[in-house]
């Protein structure tokens, strides 16, 4: 049968019309009599109705068929009686009295049921995404991804941005994550590496006068996997000449407004608060703070000095310190939550969790004793906190504190029922330029090698890199960070020195970055970029809880992909093409000769 019709494309203006149409069965409901088939087609339906009155063979063959199965139906338009009409459908005021059915093509039952995909495990799911694809909300996500990219393409193309694709084989280079390497078959024993970003492209483009650059672009990082993050993920990229923090941050927050305004009718208020890095840390304890609640830290280091209380001195004795926290309002907070609090902090890896109450008297807390009544109402003012609140104290090194007083704000605000549904956006600025790394024992970008310094900073790069700023900032919505840029280097002079710091001699340098560094010598203006991550955007957007819903074949928390079975081996006689020979491990696994050497 060909197709007229498409179910959406039905109204109650062509009553009487022979329409044909074709999909997939929703569902089948058999009234003993009348026979009802629910027709899909990109998630809209159409009510098929087979009278045995009419046409007792085709009535017949219409209760062969299940769910899924596609089918193709001839039939005229006709008005629902009264009573039956489905208002919460576009069609749910008429239907199709059919004569004449084509089974098209049967379906193996389903491994679940559309309308029940909540309780199935994400792995069947995964492994099922064929069928997990045509769920109403997988349908509605990935046509709102559709629409965000062509918007966004859009909206750049007006601002005079010009889409250019960079090269998806490249060569290693050192950028923060391991790289997925892709061995040559034609220059035997080199690799390819797939780009963790475009990032010294782009920045070549800027040198070849292309001022205004985007793409969505397609990058790729052998790292931990987590519910925001994915092997290969794609970004918004821009990169542009002439232009300072401000201006890389206004045509963020154009772009970003209007795609809430675009796809969501939400209108955002612009410009965006910006917080710089270090009142993050002390406000937040991190750089991607949630700022839709309050119960922002305080470090009372110097006010708990006065107490008795062994393990806050022994703490900072040692260098750490005492932050704290109030909770909003006076949520009831029984002992025994109080001790399931104390050991989920425990569980993050924290030494425990201490409490007291505001203007309250003892009230149980098992420091209360070391805490004067005078020491609690200064505590209790340094934290805005009103009497009846809890205060909680957590002692560390200064970084573990940090990360874990963060994790108890936003556990307590979900737990509290804290957060209230906004979207909080807010730019963090002035990062550090380079960070102190314990395990490698040297100094590491906090973004990347090519992110200038404050200029203020420039000339203490190579002797006091502990004091330099950088030109970075960061995008970050209700605790998630969504873009990330900086202003770039575009001087050779002063990036060879920044690789200098980072370890990375001339003959590194040379071998690994010498299309950008010759690239700077040939008229390189000052430029900036960010990138937006699509993903996560569309994940915040939705209110979805992870990237894997916003992708239509994801990879799982190990990487592999359950619908086409990748990672997987191949052949010997691949392997000898590229050179490559795999041994068999102990365990049964096969592994690389330089693997067996190590």
């Amino acid at each position: 049968m060909k197709r007229t019709h498409s179910c959406g494309s039905l109204t109650s203006q062509m009553l009487g019309q022979q329409v044909v149409l074709t999909g997939w069965v929703a569902a089948v409901r058999d009234h003993g009599g009348l026979l009802f088939i629910d027709l899909r087609d990109e998630q809209v339906m159409a009510q098929l109705v087979f009278n045995p009155e009419g046409d007792a063979a085709l009535h017949a063959r219409a209760r062969e068929v299940r769910p899924e199965y596609v089918v193709g139906v001839e039939g005229q338009v006709k008005r629902r009686p009264a009573g039956t009409e489905n208002p919460r459908l576009t069609t749910g005021g008429i239907e199709i009295g059919v004569a004449r059915l084509e089974i098209i093509n049967i379906s193996s039952p389903l491994p679940f049921e559309l309308d029940a995909a909540a309780s199935v495990s994400e792995e069947v799911r995964l492994a099922y995404r064929f069928v997990d694809l045509k769920r109403a909300p997988m349908q509605r996500t990935l046509r709102f991804r559709h629409r965000l990219t062509l918007e966004a393409r859009n909206w750049l193309a007006s601002q005079g941005f010009v889409e250019i694709e960079t090269p998806v084989l490249t060569r290693s280079t050192p950028e923060g994550a391991r790289d997925f390497l892709v061995p040559s078959r034609l220059v035997p024993g080199t690799f390819y590496a797939l780009p963790q970003s475009p990032q010294q492209f782009k920045q070549v483009l800027m040198v070849s006068g292309f001022e205004k650059y985007f793409q969505i672009a397609r990058c790729f990082r052998d790292e931990d996997l987590r519910s925001d993050r994915q092997p290969e993920h794609t970004q918004i990229d821009l990169e542009m000449s002439f232009v300072d923090e401000d201006e890389v941050i206004r045509v963020v927050e154009g772009l970003v407004s209007r795609l809430y305004q675009s796809l969501l009718g939400i209108k955002l208020e612009i410009p965006f608060p910006r917080l710089k890095h270090a009142e993050s840390l002390a406000r937040f304890g991190t750089d991607k703070p949630d700022m839709r609640f309050g119960m922002e830290l305080a470090d009372v280091s110097v006010l708990v000095r006065e107490t008795e209380l062994k393990i806050f001195r022994a703490v900072m004795d040692q260098g750490g310190v005492v932050l704290a926290l109030a909770t909003e309002g006076k949520p009831r907070l029984s002992r025994e939550d109080l001790n399931r609090l104390t050991e989920w902090v425990k569980e993050q890896g924290g030494q425990g969790l201490a409490w007291l109450k505001a203007g309250a008297g003892d009230e149980g807390s098992p420091i209360s004793k070391f805490f004067p009544e005078g020491l609690v109402k200064r505590l209790a003012g340094r934290l805005k906190a009103a009497p009846g609140e809890t205060l909680f104290f957590i002692a560390d090194k200064p970084h573990k504190a940090r990360m874990l007083a963060d994790m108890l704000r936003r556990h307590l605000a979900s737990r509290l029922d804290l957060i209230p549904s906004k979207n909080s956006f807010v730019w963090i600025t002035e990062f550090p330029l380079f960070e102190w790394s314990e395990d490698e024992g040297r100094w590491v970008s906090m973004h990347h090698p090519f992110t200038a310094p404050l200029e203020a900073d420039a000339a203490r790069v190579e002797n006091d890199a502990g004091s330099v700023y950088a030109r970075a900032y960061d995008l970050v919505l209700n605790g998630t960070e969504v873009a990330g840029g900086s202003i770039r280097i575009h001087r050779r002079d002063l990036q060879e020195k920044v690789f200098k710091v980072l370890g990375i001699g001339e003959v590194q340098a040379r071998a690994q970055f010498s299309f950008l560094l010759n690239a700077l010598e040939y008229g390189a203006p000052p430029h900036g970029g960010i990138a937006v991550g699509l993903d996560r955007l569309i994940m915040l957007m939705l209110n979805l809880t992870t990237i894997r819903d916003t992708i239509a074949f994801p990879k799982t928390q190990k990487g592999t992909c359950l619908v086409s079975g990748a990672p997987a081996t191949v052949s010997d006689r691949q392997l000898k093409e590229l050179n490559i020979k795999i041994l068999q491990r102990d365990d049964g696994r096969r592994t690389t000769d330089e693997e067996r050497d190590e």
